[in-house]
C-alpha cells in the first residue's frame, strides 16, 4: 500500500536498513530489486532515485504494483516504519524523536539533485552503531551519494555498486569505485542476490 505513517503512536525501529542510490538509468534497475525482495522482516530499504518532482509519485505507485512489502512517500513527518519500503524526493532527512525514526523534507531552489543522495544518506550515519546497513551505488551520472555511502562504510556499513558493464550509466559507480575502499563490485543481477541475503 502506498501510504503515510502518523505521529500519533511508536514505531519499531528497524534492525537492519538498505539504502538504494540511483540517477540516470536507474528505476528499471530498482524495480528489479524490488520485485525480488522476500517479505521483509526487521529491515527497511530507502530508496533516493534523481528524477523530475512530477515523476516521483508515478514511480512509487509503479514499485507499489508488487504486493509483497509496503511503498511509502518519505514525506515530512513520515516516520520510517520497520519493514517499510521508502522513496525519497527534495531536501530529506531522517533524526530521532520519541516516537521512531522521522523524515523531514523540504523542497530547495539550491539542490542540484531531486532528492540530494549524500544530504539523506549522511542522515543515517548516526544511527550505525544500532543498525546494521548496506549501501548501494548503482547507475548515473556524477558522484552524488559517493561520499555519503564512503562515510557509512568507515562507520561499518557493507557498500556495493556496479560493474562498469552492468551499469547502464557509468558515472556514480565508476567514483564508487574509485573513491570507497574495498567497496564490493558486482553487476546488477549479483547486487539484487546480495540485497535479498541482507533482507533475508
Amino acid at each position: 500500500m502506498y501510504g503515510y505513517t502518523k505521529a500519533n503512536m511508536s514505531y519499531e525501529i528497524p534492525k537492519k536498513i538498505v539504502l538504494i542510490a540511483a540517477s540516470t538509468g536507474g528505476p528499471g534497475q530498482i524495480e528489479k530489486i524490488i520485485k525480488a525482495l522476500p517479505k521483509l522482516n526487521d529491515t527497511s530499504i530507502v530508496i533516493a532515485q534523481h528524477m523530475v518532482v512530477g515523476f516521483m509519485d508515478s514511480f512509487a505507485k509503479r514499485l507499489d504494483e508488487d504486493p509483497t512489502n509496503s511503498i511509502f512517500a518519505a514525506n515530512d513527518k513520515t516516520y520510517l516504519v520497520s519493514s517499510g519500503i521508502y522513496v525519497c524526493s527534495g531536501y530529506t532527512r531522517v533524526s530521532r524523536d520519541s516516537n521512531g525514526i522521522i523524515f523531514s523534507k523540504k523542497d530547495s531552489k539550491i539542490n542540484t539533485f531531486n532528492p540530494d543522495i549524500n544530504y539523506i544518506f549522511s542522515s543515517f550515519l548516526p544511527f550505525t552503531k544500532d543498525i546494521k546497513f548496506l549501501s548501494v551505488i548503482l547507475t548515473g551520472i556524477g558522484a552524488d551519494g559517493v561520499e555519503a555511502c564512503k562515510a557509512l562504510q568507515e562507520n561499518g556499513s557493507l557498500c556495493l555498486t556496479e560493474t562498469q558493464q552492468s551499469a547502464i550509466v557509468d558515472g556514480m559507480p565508476s567514483r564508487a569505485r574509485k573513491e570507497i575502499q574495498n567497496i564490493k563490485v558486482l553487476d546488477i543481477k549479483e547486487i539484487v542476490e546480495e540485497i535479498r541475503e541482507f533482507c533475508s
